[in-house]
Parts: structure tokens; C-alpha cells; sequence
């Protein structure tokens, strides 16, 4: 079912294909991934045309839906699969995380990866607070660097319902790391919090030992 009801989309995509703007877009992410070329605009204007078409799917149908598109091999069709699971915020709960897991541990990278924490698991965790520390520490002791960052990330957009404790520990757990994308997020956690609680980030930052990626990063806003 999944499959058939996509398969217009999937059409459409194909028909715009682009070779020269896809190599550009595959070597603007380090060329981890292929592309068809087909820019954020016009994407996003397949995607509405395609809905007010075909409609969008029921509460059932996305999980299978974000897999077959996950599938792909272009890096555009993520991006429509994230857009469904947008169109479906208001529906997801905590049995949608191993899904959002899953994704996240699939063709993994920075573009998908920050859009599944704070936007989707951020959104779920902020709405069933009970699941959020289970899920966690499940992140936070993961060998996996992406799983790290979503523990690092899921809290971006909460302002000032943080759970500092959380944001603290996390942080802490990751702040010897080397990896670039831990200590950028370590950073740009801090910095959006900063943005709520300015005396917090700042004593955090002097009284830890960061990376100067993740000072630098946290304190950017704090210190123009």
C-alpha cells in the first residue's frame, strides 16, 4: 500500500532530476550520499502538489511510508520522508520513537539526524516526559555518535522548560569526545539555551573543561 500510494511522488522526483545540480548537492555534504538535484523549493512544491492530489496517508500508513522512502537511494527522498513525519507531528508518540531511531541509525548524517532530534523526538519527549529518561540514558551510553548528538539535541527547541539536569549530565558524559559533530552539538545546545538562561551557559562553560569548538560555539551570541 505504502509503496503504490508514494509511487506518484517517486515519479515526479525522478522526471526533475538534475545530474549537474546533484553533484553539486553531493559534494556540499561530503558526497555521502547521491542526489537527483532537485533544490529545497521545488522539492517542497512537489510535495504540497503531490498531497492536494493523493491527500495524506492515514495514522497507519507513514511508518511504512518514511521506510520505503528511507530505502532510496537519493538523499531527496529523506527529506520527503521527514516531511511526512511533519505532517504527522501531532500524531506521534513514544511508539514512534524506535522508528525515529531506525531512521536515525540509517544513512546517517548531520541534515537528518538534527531534524530527527529536536524536531521529532524532541516533540514526542516534551509531550510524555515519563519516556524521557529511559530514552536518555539509552543515548547517552550509546557507542554511537549520532545517538549522543539526539541525546545532546532532542532539548533544543524547549526553552525554558530544559531539563538542565539532563542538558548538564549529557554534556558532561561527551565533553572529552574529539568527534566535530559532538562537540558542535554540545555547543550549539548550550548556545540555544543561552538564549533563555544567558548566567547559566556562561558559568557552565567556565567552570567545565570543553572543547574550544564547543566554547566558542556555546558562548558566540553571549559575546557580541
Amino acid at each position: 500500500m505504502e509503496t503504490s500510494y508514494i509511487q506518484p511522488l517517486i515519479t515526479r522526483m525522478q522526471a526533475q532530476e538534475n545530474k549537474a545540480r546533484a553533484e553539486k548537492m553531493s559534494a556540499y555534504m561530503k558526497d555521502q550520499f547521491a542526489f537527483l538535484g532537485i533544490p529545497a523549493p521545488e522539492r517542497t512544491n512537489i510535495f504540497k502538489e503531490f498531497l492536494k492530489e493523493h491527500g495524506k496517508p492515514t495514522v497507519e500508513e507513514p511508518p511504512g511510508i518514511i521506510r520505503a522512502l528511507w530505502a532510496m537511494p537519493e538523499r531527496e527522498y529523506q527529506y520527503v520522508a521527514m516531511a511526512f513525519l511533519e505532517k504527522s507531528l501531532r500524531q506521534l508518540t513514544p511508539e514512534h520513537l524506535p522508528l525515529l531511531e531506525e531512521i536515525a541509525l540509517s544513512k546517517s548524517w548531520w541534515d537528518t539526524i538534527d531534524l530527527i532530534a529536536s524536531k521529532f523526538i524532541g516533540h514526542i519527549l516534551s509531550n510524555f516526559p515519563d519516556e524521557r529518561a529511559a530514552w536518555v540514558s539509552r543515548w547517552n551510553e550509546s557507542g554511537n555518535m549520532w545517538l549522543n548528538r539526539i541525546g545532546i539535541l532532542f532539548q533544543l527547541k524547549y526553552k525554558e522548560h530544559t531539563d538542565v539536569q539532563v542538558l548538564q549530565s549529557i554534556i558532561l558524559n561527551h565533553s572529552e569526545q574529539k568527534e566535530f559533530f559532538i562537540q558542535k552539538a554540545i555547543g550549539w545546545a548550550l548556545r540555544e539555551y543561552a538564549k533563555t538562561n544567558p548566567p547559566f551557559v556562561i558559568q557552565f562553560v567556565e567552570q567545565h573543561s570543553l572543547s574550544s569548538l564547543s566554547k566558542r560555539e556555546a558562548l558566540k551570541n553571549l559575546l557580541k
